[in-house]
């Protein structure tokens, strides 16, 4: 079981906006769709963000969430992971309205507040499809993603003590790590620990294989070994290359449009099953194992698809 790997998939995010990429799922049919796709291809763990369908903008609104979460679970048994990031513009209260109500096996956990930028990525875009992307984008210039620890603390309490949900905590720099590290000794967070590391966001770690080694044995250090599952997430171009080098180093994987909008040099992703099938196939060559659902439940100790409220 130890051996094996989990992959998770990120299907749409709240980063990338319409106009950067024409296979972005942006309607609740499409996230449905390529989010069972990603399912079928082998992502045990399926990471979903809700977007208007007007114009694809994120959003937190629940009633979104139900046109697409309750399909998503019906057709597949894949662990459902609701973010709790939301986009850099929404309220605290905002980014729970759905976890609280939906009680999902497993939410994402920003670990810290911390600049959270894509704005060089508008120079390189003329004509955008919708009127909002161009603000959104530059204006990640000038934004704060918060997450104090009053924040994290009150997530904890209400999602994973209120509603049994862990989490897929993001450490997006060594800071994060130490925050884990007290939220762990405060008793509000329980191995075993879902550690998503989180390399080549602009505000974050650089995409170097050093940081990845650097934060895994500092986890090893601050959490010990058998107290955590570790995870890479690496962004745009470092996705794979930096996704194989933690394997190695016996780390899950997450994929996904979210944080990647390549399948390879110039060749955008036509689907987020495109992305989990080549990491699938690179870990097997690598004689890798996959992580059923089932398994991944197993190894983080989920409560199960059937104590949630999709």
């Amino acid at each position: 079981m130890a051996d094996k790997v989990i992959i998770t998939c990120a299907v749409t995010g709240a980063i990338h906006t319409p106009t950067m990429s024409e296979y972005l799922p942006l309607t609740p049919d499409q996230i449905a769709e390529q989010a069972i796709e990603a399912a079928e291809a082998g992502a045990a763990i399926l990471h979903l963000h809700a977007r208007d369908p007007k114009d694809g903008r994120p959003t937190p609104d629940p009633e979104v969430f139900r046109q697409f979460v309750p399909k998503i679970a019906k057709a597949t048994d894949a662990v459902i992971n609701i973010t709790t990031g939301g986009s850099t513009k929404m309220t605290l209260e905002d980014r729970l309205a759905y976890p609280l109500l939906a009680k999902p096996e497993m939410c994402s956990l920003n670990m810290g507040s911390m600049n959270f930028s894509i704005h060089p990525a508008a120079r390189k875009i003329k004509d955008w499809k919708y009127d909002w992307e161009k603000g959104y984008v530059e204006g990640t210039e000038d934004i704060i993603f918060r997450n104090t620890f009053r924040d994290i603390k009150h997530v904890l309490r209400e999602l994973g003590e209120g509603c049994g949900t862990k989490f897929e905590f993001e450490c997006y720099d060594l800071g994060h790590l130490y925050n884990l590290k007290f939220f762990l000794d405060e008793g509000l967070v329980k191995p075993p620990i879902f550690l998503q590391s989180i390399y080549g966001i602009l505000g974050g770690m650089g995409p170097d294989p050093e940081n990845l080694t650097y934060i895994r044995t500092t986890a090893d250090r601050l959490i010990g070994r058998e107290n955590y599952r570790f995870s890479i997430l690496g962004a745009g171009r470092h996705q794979m290359s930096l996704l194989t080098v933690g394997a190695i180093l016996g780390g899950n994987v997450r994929v996904g449009l979210e944080d990647s909008l390549y399948l390879g040099k110039g060749q955008m992703a036509k689907t987020n099953a495109d992305q989990v099938r080549k990491i699938r196939r690179i870990l097997e060559e690598l004689s890798f194992e996959i992580a059923t659902p089932d398994e991944a439940r197993q190894m983080l100790q989920l409560k199960g698809a059937d104590k949630t409220s999709f």
